[in-house]
């Protein structure tokens, strides 16, 4: 089928040049097979659609209740699909050239606080057996390295073996960056390792010790130790774990630069996100160094 066979050709592009991950592609996928059923219970196909049908769709997912978020990351997928199209010769025009991606309101990461943090810490040091390694080594990696879930539950049996204080981490778009590891972190990877079944291929491994735990048991586990910690299971995930490492970072210094490099973001303003705890800081500095500000602080307390 034509169609499938553009769709294919468009996929292994992204895997090919762009070092798409799995997940990506498949999300690419679902983006495009969505669409594809809109055009088909309209009359028409992917191939052959306007730019009043990739409206239509939008304004469909606008109906449906999606989020705008999601709306604009199905027509990101569709732009770029299309776009793959034209370069081949396979359209003349590109349908979505003049559609206006839904408005985006600012979304601040979610993160814990400091204390919350340690409060995680302390449930997963109590909490027995396997389930205990696993908590208290997910735990220490995730927070001392910001490593996203996927790159966590891809480290190889053998991860944190050695005395080295950095660890190489090949990210998204096969992009490689070396991010700090901490001694509580190689001694949990150590305790951990020293559990495992003989033949293990994964730190974290599955029920199957050849493969690797599921992003959705890892966060099942996560749950768990939220729950003893006294939060609410829904705060905590692998990725407000990330937003944790970031934020917590910038707070005691760090610059957005070296940040980028620690997540692995291709693009800085992709890490700018976190600019509020800048700011937050930075409002903190000027009101307890500026002239101004103490100045403004005495004559408050005059007033009073």
């Amino acid at each position: 089928m034509a169609i499938e066979r553009h769709i294919e050709a468009f996929l292994e592009l992204l895997a090919a040049e762009r070092g798409a991950a799995t997940n990506t592609i498949l999300a690419y996928r679902t983006d495009l097979d969505g669409f594809a059923s809109f055009c088909a219970a309209a009359g028409h196909s992917l191939t052959d659609a306007d730019r009043t049908l990739v409206a239509d769709y939008l304004a469909s997912l606008a109906a449906a209740g999606l989020a705008a978020r999601s709306q604009a990351r199905k027509l990101s997928s569709l732009r770029q699909f299309y776009r793959f199209l034209l370069r081949d010769g396979v359209r003349p025009d590109d349908p979505t050239d003049q559609t206006t991606a839904p408005r985006l309101g600012l979304s601040l990461p979610k993160f814990l606080a400091e204390a919350e943090i340690d409060q995680l810490f302390a449930a997963a040091s109590v909490i027995p057996g396997q389930q205990g390694r696993l908590a208290r080594a997910g735990l220490e990696i995730c927070y001392a390295t910001g490593l996203r879930v996927s790159e966590l539950l891809n480290l190889p049996a053998s991860a944190l073996s050695t005395d080295a204080a950095v660890l190489l981490i090949r990210g998204k778009g096969g992009r490689e960056r070396i991010v700090p590891l901490s001694d509580a972190a190689r001694h949990a990877a150590a305790d951990l390792r020293a559990h495992h079944a003989k033949g293990t291929r994964y730190l974290f491994p599955g029920r199957n010790i050849t493969e690797a735990m599921t992003r959705q048991g890892f966060a099942l586990i996560l749950k768990r130790v939220a729950l003893k910690a006294g939060l609410d299971p829904a705060r905590v995930s692998p990725h407000v774990l990330r937003h944790a490492f970031a934020s917590h970072l910038l707070a005691h210094g760090a610059d957005l630069r070296s940040l980028q490099m620690l997540l692995g973001h291709a693009d800085i303003a992709t890490t700018q996100i976190y600019t509020h705890v800048l700011a937050e800081r930075l409002q903190k500095l000027v009101d307890a160094h500026h002239p101004l500000a103490r100045n403004a602080t005495v004559s408050r307390r005059d007033e009073g």
